[in-house]
């Protein structure tokens, strides 16, 4: 059977005990990843810097557990008021996965009232190698 491994990256990271993200053999499912600065470890204001941040933490995960974006399968996006928010998720999704014919998989749901954060995600990424 294969080792879990846990993955971490620069800039983010839980105040709990659970990692980035985790992989057994060649697949990879990530913690919940929200929007903060990978710099100041602050929430910014603004939702559209917030998806900025949570992409550039999807890319830094998968590309910690030794994969690319063309790995991830799905990702699902909890967002304050998706119908403000698609705009700048599509764009961000559009630059990270830009061919049409071979994006992941993507499910958008609201996010719960409360805290700083206005978008938050977790992704599934399959590796061609174990």
């Amino acid at each position: 059977m294969a080792k879990r491994q846990s993955i971490e990256i620069q800039g983010f990271s839980h105040a709990n005990p659970i990692p980035v993200a985790s992989r057994i053999g060649n697949i990879m499912m990530s913690s919940v990843i929200s929007g903060r600065d990978p710099v100041t470890r602050k929430m910014p204001d603004a939702l559209d810097q917030q998806i900025v941040n949570i992409f550039s933490h999807i890319r830094g995960a998968v590309e910690a557990a030794g994969g690319s974006p063309e790995d991830i399968i799905k990702i699902t996006f909890w967002i304050g008021d998706p119908a403000s928010g698609r705009a700048a998720l599509n764009g961000e999704w559009e630059k990270m996965f830009p061919d049409a014919n071979a994006r992941p998989a993507r499910h958008t749901q609201p996010l719960g009232e409360g805290g700083p954060s206005q978008v938050k995600c977790d992704f599934v990424a399959v590796f061609s190698e174990a």
